[in-house]
């Protein structure tokens, strides 16, 4: 059992939108160092004060989970969905013109982004036990949504909006005491 790369929430810098609809702060990208344009993968948090058109990602694929308050609605090249089931993934391309409405007021999503050409992304929110398994060119990102979760073993406890990063050789059990998401990034080159 290893305890992976602790990420604490407090640690995460804030980042102004350009159009100031919102904060963004970045849990966990690949390459380490990578920006918005080179990155092969990046999860973050967003505070979302008012809606309008999302950025533009060409080749990049989306998951965008709420995991506080009321709710959006997406238009995603058109056609609207209503993403408001705390919780629950809503995936699509990055390459949509993409426009966001906030009926209910602000809110706090949870962002999954990876260059196809290079990752996919699969996103599972646990309110059980679970474990992260090793695999090959993957690595996991482990994040308590809300309440706590636990590494077994590692002494690291997870609160609201920490996070752990595992590679593809480490191997841990976790706890969940509340909600919790894991990310599994998997390299397709």
């Amino acid at each position: 059992m290893s305890a992976g790369r602790l990420l604490r929430a407090r640690d995460r810098a804030a980042t102004r939108w350009r159009n100031g609809g919102g904060v963004t702060r970045e849990v966990a990208a690949g390459p380490a160092d990578a920006g918005l344009e080179d990155f092969a993968w990046r999860v973050s948090l967003a505070d979302v004060a008012v809606g309008g058109p999302f950025s533009s990602f060409p080749g990049v694929d989306r998951i965008i989970t709420v995991v506080e308050g009321p709710g959006m609605e997406l238009t995603v090249d058109g056609v609207t969905h209503t993403v408001d089931v705390p919780y629950e993934p809503f995936s699509f391309s990055g390459d949509a013109v993409t426009d966001c409405r906030l009926p209910g007021g602000p809110l706090v999503d949870f962002n999954v982004m990876t260059r196809r050409a290079v990752a996919t992304a699969e996103v599972r929110v646990t309110r059980e036990a679970f474990s992260v398994v090793p695999r090959s060119g993957a690595v996991t990102l482990v994040i308590a949504l809300t309440g706590t979760a636990t590494v077994a073993g590692s002494g690291v406890t997870l609160d609201r909006f920490d996070a752990v990063l595992f590679s593809d050789a480490e191997a841990a059990a976790v706890q969940v005491d509340g909600v919790t998401a894991a990310v599994t990034i998997t390299s397709t080159v």
